[in-house]
């Protein structure tokens, strides 16, 4: 059984999703690929918790800069 039925944000209808989520972490970011329960009237997204512990274990390697054995994708650069 799943948590919620509805979205307890607006009501709204839950649909399972693959989504993408950006994990922040000292000066480095990472995108995550992984499912959600999506509101299909308001997008809010609702984690496992299970998932919520990967995104904590990825933001705590990320500050730590533990990121040997993540795929990098490019760099990102601060214009002023």
């Amino acid at each position: 059984m799943k948590p919620f039925e509805k979205c307890p944000v607006c009501g709204g209808e839950l649909e399972e999703k693959a989504v993408e989520k950006l994990l922040h972490g000292g000066v480095h970011t990472a995108i995550m690929k992984t499912q959600a329960e999506v509101c299909l009237h308001c997008g809010e997204r609702l984690y496992s918790q299970e998932t919520v512990r990967r995104f904590e274990e990825i933001r705590k390697k990320l500050g730590s800069e533990e990121v040997a054995t993540f795929q990098p994708l490019g760099k990102s650069f601060m214009v002023n």
